[in-house]
């Protein structure tokens, strides 16, 4: 954590905030800044809820203050730097949200698209509709048809088949997805058990 020097103890918040914006004098922020610590400290506890992630935040909003300060007309420095820290933290949470969300999301979508379990008549081994599946496989757009074949009957991984077809592991992927969906549909269409 900073320093708490306490040489300019008898200067108020607002000179100190004055000095550091005409001058730049960092000394005079870390001066304002330590009176203050403990509320930020405390506040990032309350909302972060870990004591490795609040010091980060007291480190990470003494940076962001040497930006932000001199672009906003503060008039009370304590009030105004709880609120910013508030929103530091609201905005930290915010983005592990989403970052769970996002990984819990890809993690999903490996399991349906790697997993082993019957969700569709292709992945059946001992399929009582192949030549209805053969005629459908047969109606697919070329890269569809490529993917399913190299990926369902050679037994090919996805980045085997993107290396074969010499293409991006993400679009062999959508062209499986893409063809399996219109398979079942054709499937259906032929109105196979």
């Amino acid at each position: 954590m900073l320093e708490i020097s306490g040489k300019h103890q008898e200067i108020s918040d607002e000179k100190l905030l004055e000095k550091f914006i005409k001058l730049g004098n960092l000394d005079m922020l870390g001066e304002l800044y330590s009176r203050y610590m403990h509320l930020v400290y405390g506040v990032s506890l309350k909302y972060l809820n870990d004591r490795d992630d609040a010091q980060d935040a007291v480190m990470n909003i003494f940076e962001k203050l040497i930006d932000d300060l001199p672009r906003h007309e503060v008039q009370n420095f304590k009030s105004w730097l709880y609120v910013l820290t508030k929103n530091h933290c609201l905005m930290e949470i915010r983005s592990r949200k989403s970052t769970y969300r996002r990984l819990e999301g890809l993690k999903i979508e490996q399991e349906i698209m790697e997993s082993a379990d019957e969700m569709h008549p292709i992945d059946r081994e001992d399929d009582p509709i192949g030549e209805a599946l053969k005629a459908c496989i047969e109606r697919l757009k070329s890269e569809q048809k490529q993917c399913i074949q190299l990926f369902y009957y050679k037994k090919l991984c996805y980045q085997e088949v993107a290396e074969e077809l010499k293409m991006d592991e993400k679009k062999v992927k959508s062209y499986l997805q893409n063809g399996k969906r219109n398979l079942k549909i054709c499937l259906e269409g032929k109105n196979v058990p």
